[in-house]
């Protein structure tokens, strides 16, 4: 065994010792850091060919490895805007430039321009909903968009369904002149009425009507209640019925019939309505509840859908990715579709500066999936990663490195305690 070998070899333990007390520190620097994942420090051997009568040492090399693949534990927050995932996706975001990078820090803020930026300052990324869907790719970052939440403004959404469900009395008397809206003696057995939004937010009442014409036969009419005369006396209106439609019960059931039967023959009924409502949409309303039946008339569970203006007041994430704007009426609107990404090999990711990762030769191409679909994992909301850092194996593994570089200090200590023997022989 030469001198200089032993030497060298001791000096590489030295340098593979330091750069784990390098991971180390980096570790515990980081113990607090949400969505840091840890650095740890794999060894390998360099063997040099040896002759048969003497030993020639080799050295230690490192390969700096990171955990990134590994799951974080769970901070829990006020703010609906902090953000973890549950698997194994990343979220998207962006540094202002063209650059794409992954992360798992999602304490993200409304910057003074509405985007939504993370501890480091990288903005997130996500498909706007445009039409009730968004346009994504698999394989690219195509149509990712930075997420702002300052555009918002009021809004307004018409009434486009509804449901009303009512009885009718089947005793009801049969009356002669069912309302048309513009002639006074109009006879109705039974009156109600319902809110729909038009196009503008405006709120429109509309009068509905029922008028028993015949046995098991309804006549079902829609009027705009501002055209009505008075409150009390609401005939003649200023214009005609929105729709008039005829309803048709089973004896049998007491149901809406949905086919001729006889002898004698009744008509098919009609178990949903569409309203042109006044400068609104086409409000599609589900009857297919209603019942004659032997009890006095009343209106069972009505709802209807659209809102007035109103400004937001916030957002919310689900699980699924969707960012919904939240308004001052309680109206929830989805406004970006929020994706994770992942590659083949996590662990083989750059970690770049900000905790976040770019692609390399040796992490595999970018995939993007939807939260809640294959193993890219759900959206937390209200909720941070913990660091994978565990302070106590990082400390022990510290003693571990000092211990092995004292150890290296000492061998290398005394080859050249040696090597000064050799050169103090020619005196």
């Amino acid at each position: 065994m030469s001198i200089s070998g032993m030497m060298r070899t001791s000096a590489s333990g030295m340098a593979a010792q330091s750069s784990r007390l390098g991971t180390v520190s980096d570790n515990i620097a980081n113990a607090s850091t949400h969505g840091y994942k840890r650095a740890f420090t794999a060894f390998s051997t360099v063997v040099l060919e040896s002759g048969k009568g003497s030993y020639v040492p080799g050295s230690v090399d490192t390969t700096i490895r990171y955990g990134i693949s590994e799951q974080g534990g769970f901070d829990y927050t006020t703010s609906t805007t902090d953000l973890a995932v549950s698997g194994q996706g990343f979220f998207l975001v962006s540094d202002g430039s063209d650059s794409t990078y992954l992360t798992r820090a999602g304490s993200f803020v409304k910057d003074d321009q509405g985007y939504l930026v993370n501890a480091a300052g990288f903005k997130l990324l996500g498909y706007p909903i445009v039409n009730g869907s968004a346009a994504s790719a698999s394989n690219s970052t195509a149509g990712l968009a930075e997420v702002n939440i300052a555009t918002m403004s009021l809004e307004a959404t018409p009434s486009t369904r509804g449901t009303f469900h009512a009885n009718l009395p089947v005793s009801a008397e049969i009356m002669g002149t069912p309302p048309s809206g513009n002639a006074s003696g109009a006879e109705y057995t039974a009156k109600s009425s319902i809110t729909a939004i038009d196009n503008v937010g405006r709120e429109v009442t509309l009068d509905i009507y029922y008028t028993k014409t015949g046995t098991n036969t309804w006549e079902m009419t829609v009027f705009s209640a501002d055209g009505a005369a008075s409150s009390t006396d609401p005939f003649p209106y200023s214009s005609g019925a929105l729709i008039t439609e005829t309803l048709t019960f089973d004896p049998a059931t007491g149901r809406l019939h949905e086919g001729d039967a006889g002898p004698p023959i009744i008509p098919a009924s009609p178990t949903s309505i569409s309203i042109p409502v006044p400068n609104g949409q086409s409000l599609t309303l589900d009857l297919s509840q209603t019942t004659e039946l032997a009890e006095g008339f009343q209106v069972l569970a009505p709802t209807i859908n659209g809102n007035k203006p109103s400004s937001v007041e916030g957002v919310e994430f689900a699980p699924d990715g969707i960012l919904y704007a939240v308004y001052g009426n309680s109206a929830r609107v989805p406004i970006f579709q929020i994706p994770l990404a992942t590659v083949p090999s996590p662990d083989n990711l750059t970690p770049e500066a900000g905790n976040v990762y770019s692609l390399s030769a040796t992490s595999g191409n970018l995939q993007i999936g939807m939260p809640g679909t294959s193993a890219f994992g759900t959206i937390r909301s209200s909720a941070l990663e913990k660091s994978t850092v565990d302070t106590a194996n990082e400390l022990t593994t510290m003693i571990e490195s000092q211990f092995a570089f004292t150890a290296n200090s000492k061998v290398f200590q005394t080859g050249g305690e040696l090597m000064e023997v050799l050169v103090n022989l020619k005196r």
